[in-house]
């Protein structure tokens, strides 16, 4: 990845590592939502393996491996990072000189008769270790970087003196910028095979490695290996699964380590216990590929990338765990947890028995679960309370205004899912007919997508309007809530669950899973044989991370920048009360407005000053675009695209309603838009001519929401322009298929019959609805979405 290695003079460190930042999101996109802190590393020591130093075959350097890793380490460095090299590979470098000096002075006769020599491991250490830092000096030298050699001994670090000066000198070394590589002197050490073990600091690079992390006080350790990182089994064997996040409790007997390095002491099991030592001195650690290309790039931009092991994501995942334990009846047998496509291919199965439930049955359901979560109101709001004082202080405000239930919310929960209910019956509706020969007659029908994965931050409210939802729709589902609400969503989830199992236990309860831990989910992303769609509610950086790391189809949006124009022919006393609305309503919510285009006759006439009054007295901070921040000295907004999410929005000031459509489709998101203005002509025009998932005349843009458009809730928002677009709900989540009726015709080349293609009434006399049938006879639903006649209206999350 091309990376420029100096910046102009006047640049400042933190302007450079910004500018990194922003180049490798342009790159590689943004982080994933549990590498935070790999991201935001400063001083990082990376080890590098024998199996990446060297090649394969011959276990000769493998030099243009080597130049990638040195363009990396240097990108990082100029990014305002410490980096820190520990590098394997002196030994088979030096066996590989002295046998090729063995073979220079030898004979072919010698050679014939005492055959290749035996190098031992401390005189091939000697003979490597010079030429393995000459060519790191080359290397770094060549991109205007220094590297400087420390060999270490295991019981160097025995030695209190040592231990200080090791600490000086590499931070002596960091302030330069110079990159301090690091390795075990196997040419002088006095350990012996025997000495290995608790006793010793470290018994290979990857201890050595740990060890250097918390003595120097890393913020993270990557240990780079030949493979993506820890598998449940041997990396190739098609039944293993990398895990993204590891936790002793959760994978300890899952993992099968497979043979050791060939070339080098270690192999997986040493890279584990390194990682996860280093992990509970508070270090967080991640193995990963170092043959992948710009592995290390991606890996410190965020990206997840190889195995993290990290002491507070390890801990969640055990309470995670205990806690459903303690769910489950003590009477019952044991049973291994799931895994990912098992959950999958469960809720596909259960799925389909839900479609064959009558569209009353279905309803029935909604209803009863509508009673139960009414019913444990005070249950639900003791668990959403206990959530809110855990993220206290972890969290944004705006965050914890999502995460807050109160009985108000509870009560609406209850509506929404009584009036999904009393919907008109979604599945096997009949959307065309037509009569394609004589006797052959062609019907489309609505029917479910498949299996859903939904995966929603900080909303526990989401839960049971996305459950409801899929009920209706006849789909499976499996849902991924945020951490900050796990108590909230896993009782929800229960709730419901059991209503299923005690109203249709021929459903159960694998017809939606809640999928309590962070590499479930990455798992689940690549299932997309068995995953038909993925709706993601969140932040900017979830979206973005799920829509570049599946091929699963992906529903959803990124931001929800929605503007309000006000145009000359406004009423400014309706102006002011909408604008004021569509922040002040819930600033949190995408679907609140973050700029308000004013044309400027207002400026000249004294409304705009009535405007800002307004704004100010309702407590809302005004910041000002291009022109505003200069005509009216407003603070200046942080960029011409930027979603607040909180009581604060952007002021600018445009020519016309030419401008205004322009501005906002090069800054909006395609969310929703709206205008204000008594001109009835004007209105028309920008409804016509504005593309945006919602368009409003006159109205606040919060109105653009599930519920309050008569969907009964959402399961999300869409700005995309295929499939659904606004907010998702029971329509969205379906597809079509085609059901052909015919009297033994065959094609034949087309020789012996005869096509009308006539269009007949929808309904048949002579046939009943086809909805109860439509689970039997349903395939894969990730096909043709985009068929469907009927796209659902506009929306908000």
């Amino acid at each position: 990845m091309p990376l420029h290695r100096r910046g102009p003079a006047t640049m400042s460190m933190s302007d450079i590592a910004e500018g990194f930042i922003k180049h490798t999101e342009q790159t590689f996109g943004a982080a994933h939502p549990t590498r935070e802190k790999v991201k935001n590393a400063r001083r990082i020591v990376v080890k590098v393996g024998t199996a990446v130093v060297t090649r394969g075959k011959d276990q000769r350097l493998a030099l243009g491996r080597l130049g990638a890793l040195v363009e990396q380490l240097e990108a990082l460095v100029r990014s305002g990072r410490q980096m820190i090299l520990v590098s394997s590979g002196a030994v088979s470098v030096g066996r590989q000189k002295l046998r090729q000096s063995q073979i220079l002075n030898s004979s072919p006769l010698e050679m014939q008769i005492s055959g290749p020599a035996t190098v031992c491991s401390r005189a091939a250490a000697a003979a490597g270790q010079s030429g393995l830092m000459a060519l790191y000096d080359s290397l770094f030298g060549l991109m205007d970087c220094q590297a400087a050699q420390i060999l270490v001994t295991s019981n160097d670090f025995a030695d209190a003196d040592f231990r200080k000066n090791l600490s000086a000198t590499t931070e002596d070394l960091l302030s330069m910028n110079v990159v301090p590589v690091f390795n075990e002197n196997d040419a002088i050490s006095s350990r012996t095979a025997a000495e290995v073990g608790a006793a010793s600091p470290f018994r290979d690079n990857d201890g050595l490695a740990a060890l250097l992390a918390v003595e120097l006080q890393a913020d993270l350790l990557v240990l780079l290996t030949d493979v993506d990182g820890l598998y449940t089994g041997p990396p190739t064997a098609e039944s293993s699964l990398m895990i993204e996040t590891y936790c002793p409790a959760v994978h300890d007997e899952l993992v099968k380590i497979g043979v050791n390095s060939k070339g080098g002491r270690g192999g997986m099991t040493a890279k584990m216990q390194a990682a996860w030592m280093a992990a509970q001195q508070g270090v967080t650690t991640v193995i990963a590929n170092g043959k992948a290309s710009d592995s290390l790039l991606q890996l410190v931009s965020g990206q997840a990338v190889g195995t993290l092991f990290d002491l507070e994501e390890s801990r969640y995942m055990q309470e995670r765990m205990e806690a459903e334990a303690q769910d489950q009846d003590p009477e019952a047998p044991q049973q291994p947890p799931n895994s990912s496509r098992e959950l999958a291919i469960k809720a596909r199965d259960a799925s389909r028995t839900l479609q064959g439930l009558s569209s009353e049955a279905r309803g029935n359901l909604l209803h009863q679960i509508a009673d139960a979560i009414e019913s444990s109101q005070e249950i639900i709001l003791q668990e959403n309370e206990k959530d809110c004082q855990e993220a206290k202080g972890k969290i944004s405000e705006q965050l914890m205004q999502r995460l807050k239930l109160k009985p108000e919310k509870i009560k609406q929960l209850g509506a929404g899912l009584r009036s999904i209910a009393a919907q008109d019956e979604p599945v096997g509706k009949t959307l065309s007919r037509m009569e394609i020969a004589e006797g052959l007659e062609l019907e489309k029908v609505t029917a479910p997508i498949g299996v859903l994965l939904i995966i929603f931050e900080a909303r526990p409210d989401a839960l049971p309007q996305i459950a409801a939802l899929a009920i209706r729709s006849g789909n499976g589902l499996l849902l991924k809530g945020g951490k900050e609400a796990a108590r909230s969503n896993a009782c929800l989830h229960k709730i419901i669950t059991d209503c299923i199992a005690k109203e249709q236990p021929e459903v159960g309860k694998d017809v939606i899973s809640l999928i309590t831990t962070r590499e479930d989910v990455d798992n689940l992303l690549k299932l997309d044989d068995v995953i038909d769609l993925v709706i993601p509610r969140g932040s900017n950086a979830l979206v973005t991370h799920i829509q570049q790391n599946t091929k699963i189809a992906v529903l959803g949006h990124a931001d929800g920048i929605c503007h309000i124009y006000i145009d000359p022919d406004c009423d400014i006393d309706m102006a002011c009360k909408i604008c004021i609305d569509s922040k002040i309503d819930y600033p949190a919510a995408c679907n609140a407005v973050e700029k308000v285009l004013v044309h400027e006759a207002l400026a000249k006439d004294g409304r705009l000053f009535q405007l800002q009054t307004a704004l100010r007295d309702a407590n809302i901070a005004i910041y000002g675009g291009e022109r505003s921040s200069k005509y009216l000295s407003l603070p200046k907004a942080p960029s011409p695209r930027h979603e607040y999410g909180t009581a604060a929005l952007t002021l600018e000031l445009v020519e016309s309603m030419d401008d205004a459509i322009d501005h906002l489709h090069a800054n909006g998101s395609g969310h929703t838009e709206c205008i204000v203005t008594e001109n009835k002509d004007t209105a028309e025009e920008f409804l016509r001519r504005v593309d945006a998932a919602c368009v409003n005349h006159n109205s606040s843009t919060r109105f653009s929401d599930g519920f309050r458009y008569g969907l009964g809730a959402e399961v999300g928002i869409s700005t995309a322009r295929i499939h659904a677009r606004g907010p998702v709900g029971v329509e969205g989540l379906l597809t079509t298929r085609f059901l052909l009726r015919g009297h033994g015709q065959t094609v034949e080349k087309d020789a012996h019959i005869h096509y009308t293609h006539k269009p007949l009434p929808l309904h048949s006399e002579d046939r009943a609805p086809v909805a109860a049938v439509a689970g039997m006879e349903q395939s894969n639903g990730s096909q043709d979405a985009a068929d469907r006649e009927k796209p659902i209206s506009n929306g908000q999350h």
